[in-house]
């Protein structure tokens, strides 16, 4: 294992900073390449046969200019569909996301949960499997919003949102539960925790629950004893079509100073 090779994150657009940002507290010397499918963004809108085909094609191009030790599939979307065409497809470990439904059930006092996610996700199979084997006794409420990928992807790009608008883009969930209470919600998407100010601000009350800690500490147990670079290199954040250039600055603060296009 070369000390430069990097650790590969991939989603559709920025969410997945939202992974690379505790990967990074844990791995601070780590060689990191960030691709953002820029231009087949938003994956929640997209057939599943689409995302199966399109993501294993675009990580094997990725895989094969950067040559990582380790890729990470930091979108939830893009996991629940086609982890397992690209665990096939590449020869290297391959870190998926997928809704934090079990440790929103281990901290549920009402039983009451909601899976706030992009459609794409929250009508996948494995997010019913994943309630039925951790949260069986709990009401699962899912709520897909492309409002709040929106949201996200504006937010990093240095617009103004409005606590109004994320409120208004997640309600329809709260509304669902009907008189039932949600005291625990799953942001079953990566864009989402960078909405959690705006989230929490609108309901004080909710616990949110995001995957991102956990998958840092996974990586971080299947890199041990891999050696780093002594000086950190040059983060690289790859787009698969050209970014905003108001987006530059907000890369810049997650250590991605190389802008490219693939």
């Amino acid at each position: 294992m070369q000390a430069d090779a990097p650790i590969l994150f991939f989603d559709s657009g920025v969410g997945g900073l939202s992974v690379l940002q505790p990967a990074r507290a844990l791995l601070p010397r780590a060689a990191i390449v960030y691709a953002a499918d820029s231009a087949g963004y938003p994956y929640g809108k997209r057939s599943e046969a689409e995302i199966a085909s399109r993501v294993p094609a675009l990580l094997g191009r990725l895989v094969e200019r950067f040559r990582p030790r380790l890729a990470v599939i930091a979108c939830n979307t893009a996991s629940t569909i086609a982890l397992d065409h690209v665990r096939a497809a590449l020869d290297l470990p391959v870190v998926g996301t997928v809704p934090a439904i079990k440790p929103a059930a281990e901290q549920s006092r009402t039983r009451v949960i909601g899976v706030l996610g992009t459609e794409a996700t929250v009508r996948q199979p494995y997010v019913d499997d994943l309630a039925s084997r951790f949260a069986a006794d709990c009401t699962i409420v899912p709520h897909g919003s492309p409002d709040l990928v929106d949201l996200a992807e504006a937010k990093l790009a240095g617009d103004t949102i409005s606590v109004a608008d994320v409120r208004a883009a997640a309600q329809p969930m709260f509304n669902a539960a009907g008189d039932s209470r949600i005291d625990t919600v799953v942001l079953a998407c990566t864009h989402f925790p960078l909405l959690a100010d705006e989230l929490r601000e609108a309901w004080p009350d909710v616990a949110y629950v995001d995957g991102g800690a956990g998958i840092a500490r996974r990586i971080a147990f299947l890199t041990r004893k891999q050696p780093w670079p002594a000086q950190l290199p040059l983060g690289i954040a790859v787009f698969t079509a050209p970014p905003r250039a108001t987006l530059l600055g907000a890369l810049d603060r997650f250590g991605l100073d190389d802008v490219r296009v693939l």
